[in-house]
């Protein structure tokens, strides 16, 4: 098998354990739980992603990654990370617009790391953060999907109580 079959498969199988996971412990447990405290435990992952920096330290990494990637990559994680955290503390301090900063975070971090494995002609040169894309961007994915299914099913609940209040 060559490096870009490896890296596909160690994606494939993360993003399925992680989904078993999600499936028969996490939404589950979270099922009782308020809607900010599911947000916060499902964002906060995120609020790490300031590792995707290290694509940006060259000791790390091949010194042929492509540059556009590093920088993308690192930077898009890192404005991500700093959006989770924003998340944390609008939920926190139960701010007015924290389900908009959700929706915002979420998006953005979603199209982030859907861009950054879009780069496969950077995956010879990952070496020593080959473990980002293959094992901890699967979880923030499955994650993200998680958190957007928790915002359609609130985006639901609301759209209902105004259809019943214009029905009175």
């Amino acid at each position: 098998m060559n490096s870009a079959e490896i890296f596909i498969l160690q994606l494939m199988m993360s993003i399925f354990i992680y989904t078993l996971l999600a499936k028969w412990v996490v939404w589950p447990w979270l099922n009782n739980k308020s809607m900010a405290i599911t947000m916060m435990l499902l964002v906060a992952p995120h609020a790490t992603r300031h590792i995707g920096l290290t694509f940006l330290i060259p000791s790390v990494t091949k010194p042929e990654i492509p540059e556009m990637f590093a920088l993308m990559t690192a930077w898009g994680d890192f404005i991500s990370a700093v959006l989770a955290i924003i998340v944390l503390f609008a939920y926190k301090k139960q701010w007015a617009g924290a389900v908009a900063l959700t929706w915002l975070f979420n998006i953005f971090g979603t199209l982030d790391l859907i861009n950054a494995l879009s780069h496969v002609e950077a995956i010879p040169t990952l070496a020593g953060t080959w473990y980002i894309p293959t094992f901890i961007v699967p979880m923030l994915l499955v994650s993200h999907m998680m958190i957007f299914i928790m915002l359609f099913k609130q985006l639901k609940i609301v759209n209902k109580v105004v259809e019943i209040g214009s029905n009175q």
